[in-house]
């Protein structure tokens, strides 16, 4: 071989090897104010909580190592069959935390990623990850007004900024419609809504708290207002509830919704009387929460067309089966569809 020819080899040889070596890592800003190094190819993509494991379910599901909650029947017969095998790893971050650093390490991701509040102890937790395992760990703010941004953000740090972007453009489209068609309704109009959790309903978020944001963007007056000793998640009385007197109730537990009916406590409230209590769908993922992630995009359809259905004459199930064939890449038949809004209509 020429010197000629042995140094145009090199150059292909080096070409080649590019992405291997790390000529094409980038640098990522996150929303912790972070810069991190990811590195030149994104396989394998563990999620810190729930929030990131769906949106990276979402975003590129053949990158995941494995789910942090397992799904159950009824939930993996919305997704497609790839979902279901994933592994049930746990998560790194929030309440319940199961997975110990020797654990990521033993799993070898090509990154790490966290969706959701974006404060300081996520900060220190995504830093300590970070030194002590070796692996780039990404954090991402998941509040739902930023989700066009945070589709953007995790397309680009998964090297998958076309998806990234198809995503956000639904969410844009949503956030958008949604703004502009209550933007002349008064405060005086928009019904005070309790959202109620767990299997007593006396489980809610207040104001500001990121479970609820589905509620201020359809258009509503959450019940339970913030106060300087109350924030996110909290406990409240039956007494409290009847006090608020709330115009609708939302409800994300079926042992609830099924019990509401026939509690002589709870028919003390006139929502309840007018049958204006609702099961929020939540297969494979709930509509308004649990968890908070892009799976909400829907409910917000859903719960604006609820509450103002003037404004929103669109049907939810052409909607929902859209949503479906691009967030999780399988349409809902009619049968699942009539199984997802049981209890998330008017009843007359």
């Amino acid at each position: 071989m020429t010197r000629r020819g042995f140094g145009a080899a090199l150059i292909a040889l080096a070409a080649a090897l590019a992405p291997l070596t790390g000529a094409a890592q980038t640098r990522f800003t996150d929303d912790g104010r972070r810069t991190i190094t990811l590195p030149a190819r994104v396989a394998h993509v563990l999620p810190a909580g729930p929030p990131a494991s769906v949106d990276l379910l979402m975003m590129a599901p053949e990158t995941l190592v494995g789910l942090t909650t397992a799904l159950t029947p009824a939930e993996a017969a919305f997704l497609p069959a790839r979902a279901a095998a994933l592994p049930t790893i746990g998560r790194l971050t929030g309440h319940g935390k199961t997975i110990s650093l020797d654990a990521v390490k033993t799993m070898a991701p090509d990154l790490v990623v966290d969706i959701g509040y974006v404060g300081g102890p996520f900060v220190a937790l995504a830093d300590r990850v970070q030194r002590q395992t070796g692996i780039p760990y990404v954090l991402i703010d998941g509040s739902l007004a930023e989700t066009p941004a945070t589709l953007r953000k995790l397309g680009k740090a998964l090297k998958r900024p076309a998806r990234g972007e198809a995503l956000a453009h639904y969410a844009e489209e949503t956030l958008a419609l949604v703004k502009s068609r209550l933007a002349a309704v008064p405060d005086e109009r928009r019904p005070r809504v309790y959202f109620a959790r767990g299997s007593s309903g006396l489980e809610t978020g207040i104001d500001g708290s990121i479970n609820t944001e589905v509620l201020a963007l359809a258009g509503a007056r959450n019940a339970a207002h913030s106060t300087p000793q109350a924030h996110g998640l909290i406990t409240v009385s039956l007494s409290q509830i009847l006090a608020w007197q709330p115009d609708v109730i939302i409800a994300i537990d079926p042992a609830f919704y099924r019990a509401v009916w026939h509690d002589p406590q709870w028919q003390r409230l006139a929502a309840v009387r007018a049958k204006r209590v609702y099961l929020a769908p939540a297969l494979p993922f709930g509509w308004v929460d649990e968890p908070p992630a892009a799976n909400r995009l829907i409910g917000l359809r859903w719960l604006v067309k609820l509450l103002h259905p003037a404004l929103f004459p669109e049907d939810i199930r052409t909607e929902a089966r859209r949503f479906y064939a691009l967030f999780y890449g399988r349409e809902p038949t009619d049968r699942q569809l009539d199984q997802l809004l049981a209890g998330a209509t008017p009843s007359g």
